[in-house]
């Protein structure tokens, strides 16, 4: 009987601890029972921070909004200094090798149009530099990793013809404003595209 009347009196005491220690109170009990087990009891209460697990949709639609980031903030109206349009900064000159007719001020405020000038942009260029990408991709060419959707963001920014001698010369292309092709190659490496 002693030893029930023991363990319900600890037991209570620790159910008191538990509440002081919820009011942020720090509890210290000594020697709870006249007993050879008891000892000295101390309860703190602590913070348990949420665990936080951020993925990286590296997909196709988050590859097209980390290209239209990088180019335009993700605007489809900007027109930047040198007459790049929309979202993904086309100039017209490629959109006329992609067979896309249409008036600054259409194209600007039509992005239906512009996302379809992207797609067929990254079809073009995924056969123009297929051979590259089949042959490289998974490597380190030129100190550069290979993957298909670096290759594509770079033939974005400086043409499949500069991507090819970037690949047989090591020739890194710089646009206007001083990107080179392998910036483009690292940053928008690794997505997984619908090509």
């Amino acid at each position: 009987m002693k030893n029930i009347m023991e363990k319900l009196s600890f037991g209570l005491v620790l159910l008191a601890m538990m509440a002081f220690a919820k009011a942020g109170t720090e509890v210290f009990v000594s020697k709870i029972i006249d007993a050879p087990q008891a000892r000295e009891v101390k309860l703190i209460e602590t913070e348990i921070e949420p665990i936080k697990i951020e993925i990286d949709l590296k997909d196709h639609t988050s590859f097209l909004n980390a290209i239209g980031l990088k180019e335009s903030s993700n605007r489809y109206d900007a027109v930047n200094r040198l007459g790049y349009l929309g979202k993904y900064q086309f100039g017209r000159t490629t959109l006329k090798s992609l067979d896309i007719k249409t008036t600054k001020k259409e194209f600007l405020s039509n992005p239906d149009l512009q996302e379809e000038a992207m797609d067929r942009l990254l079809t073009e260029n995924y056969k123009s530099l297929r051979r590259y990408i089949n042959k490289y991709e998974g490597t380190v060419h030129n100190g550069v990793y290979i993957t298909k959707s670096g290759v594509l963001a770079a033939a974005h920014l400086g043409g499949a013809g500069n991507v090819r001698k970037w690949f047989r010369k090591g020739a890194d292309f710089k646009d206007a404003n001083g990107t080179s092709i392998v910036t483009y190659m690292k940053k928008f490496s690794g997505y997984d595209l619908d090509l």
